[in-house]
Protein backbone atom coordinates (compact mmCIF):
# COMPACT_ATOMS: atom_id res chain seq x y z
CA UNK A 1 0.00 0.00 0.00
CA UNK A 2 1.48 3.39 -1.00
CA UNK A 3 0.82 6.28 1.36
CA UNK A 4 0.91 9.48 -0.38
CA UNK A 5 0.10 13.32 0.71
CA UNK A 6 -1.44 16.52 -1.57
CA UNK A 7 -1.04 19.28 -1.26
CA UNK A 8 -4.17 20.79 -2.83
CA UNK A 9 -6.75 23.27 -3.14
CA UNK A 10 -10.17 22.90 -4.46
CA UNK A 11 -10.74 23.14 -8.16
CA UNK A 12 -7.20 22.00 -8.97
CA UNK A 13 -7.34 20.54 -12.05
CA UNK A 14 -3.75 20.48 -11.87
CA UNK A 15 -4.01 18.05 -9.04
CA UNK A 16 -6.63 15.66 -9.97
CA UNK A 17 -4.62 14.76 -13.46
CA UNK A 18 -1.33 13.94 -11.07
CA UNK A 19 -3.92 11.67 -9.07
CA UNK A 20 -4.99 10.53 -12.11
CA UNK A 21 -1.25 9.59 -13.35
CA UNK A 22 -0.06 8.35 -10.14
CA UNK A 23 -2.95 5.77 -10.12
CA UNK A 24 -2.14 4.80 -13.66
CA UNK A 25 1.35 4.46 -13.56
CA UNK A 26 1.79 2.55 -10.32
CA UNK A 27 -1.19 0.33 -10.49
CA UNK A 28 -0.75 -0.46 -6.80
CA UNK A 29 -3.19 0.42 -3.79
CA UNK A 30 -2.98 4.22 -2.90
CA UNK A 31 -3.74 5.63 0.00
CA UNK A 32 -4.36 9.99 -0.25
CA UNK A 33 -4.36 12.29 2.26
CA UNK A 34 -5.14 15.26 0.33
CA UNK A 35 -4.02 18.72 2.73
CA UNK A 36 -6.19 21.85 1.47
CA UNK A 37 -3.63 24.87 1.63
CA UNK A 38 -6.23 27.45 1.23
CA UNK A 39 -7.56 27.20 4.84
CA UNK A 40 -3.72 27.27 6.22
CA UNK A 41 -1.71 30.98 5.81
CA UNK A 42 1.70 29.04 6.52
CA UNK A 43 0.64 26.46 3.91
CA UNK A 44 -0.50 28.63 1.50
CA UNK A 45 2.47 30.45 2.02
CA UNK A 46 4.67 28.19 1.78
CA UNK A 47 2.51 25.72 -1.45
CA UNK A 48 0.50 28.16 -2.87
CA UNK A 49 2.40 28.68 -6.07
CA UNK A 50 3.71 25.49 -6.56
CA UNK A 51 0.62 22.96 -6.14
CA UNK A 52 0.38 19.88 -6.79
CA UNK A 53 3.42 18.37 -4.33
CA UNK A 54 3.31 15.33 -4.03
CA UNK A 55 5.15 13.60 -0.26
CA UNK A 56 5.86 10.48 0.44
CA UNK A 57 5.38 8.86 4.17
CA UNK A 58 8.79 9.84 5.07
CA UNK A 59 8.11 13.69 3.64
CA UNK A 60 10.15 13.52 0.80
CA UNK A 61 7.95 16.04 -1.70
CA UNK A 62 7.92 16.11 -5.27
CA UNK A 63 6.64 19.20 -7.03
CA UNK A 64 6.53 19.53 -11.31
CA UNK A 65 4.26 16.49 -11.31
CA UNK A 66 2.92 17.26 -14.85
CA UNK A 67 6.24 16.32 -16.02
CA UNK A 68 6.39 12.88 -17.08
CA UNK A 69 9.53 12.23 -16.62
CA UNK A 70 10.06 13.71 -13.44
CA UNK A 71 7.28 11.75 -12.24
CA UNK A 72 8.32 8.59 -13.41
CA UNK A 73 11.87 9.26 -11.85
CA UNK A 74 10.54 10.00 -8.27
CA UNK A 75 8.01 7.26 -8.33
CA UNK A 76 11.34 4.78 -9.59
CA UNK A 77 13.57 6.07 -6.61
CA UNK A 78 10.69 4.26 -4.62
CA UNK A 79 10.31 1.14 -6.50
CA UNK A 80 6.67 2.37 -7.31
CA UNK A 81 7.04 2.57 -10.88
CA UNK A 82 5.34 -0.20 -12.87
CA UNK A 83 7.33 0.13 -15.86
CA UNK A 84 4.61 -1.74 -18.28
CA UNK A 85 2.32 1.54 -17.09
CA UNK A 86 5.01 3.77 -17.81
CA UNK A 87 6.05 2.32 -21.67
CA UNK A 88 1.66 2.34 -22.06
CA UNK A 89 2.60 5.87 -21.57
CA UNK A 90 4.81 6.97 -23.73
CA UNK A 91 3.67 5.41 -26.52
CA UNK A 92 3.21 7.47 -29.63
CA UNK A 93 -0.40 7.99 -30.63
CA UNK A 94 -1.87 6.54 -34.14
CA UNK A 95 -0.73 9.95 -36.75
CA UNK A 96 -3.83 11.90 -37.50
CA UNK A 97 -5.18 11.17 -40.90
CA UNK A 98 -4.61 13.76 -43.80
CA UNK A 99 -6.69 14.61 -46.72
CA UNK A 100 -10.44 13.71 -47.49
CA UNK A 101 -11.30 10.77 -46.00
CA UNK A 102 -15.06 9.34 -45.53
CA UNK A 103 -16.42 7.74 -42.32
CA UNK A 104 -20.35 6.77 -42.28
CA UNK A 105 -21.62 8.13 -44.96
CA UNK A 106 -19.86 11.03 -43.80
CA UNK A 107 -16.61 13.03 -45.45
CA UNK A 108 -14.18 14.75 -43.64
CA UNK A 109 -11.34 16.95 -44.25
CA UNK A 110 -8.07 16.31 -43.47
Amino acid sequence: MIRLTLYTTQGCHLCAELEARVAALTRQPITWQRIEVAEDQTLLARYGERIPVLADEAGNEMEYGHSLEHLCDWLRARDWLDESAFSDETKPEAPARKGRYQRNGRLFLG
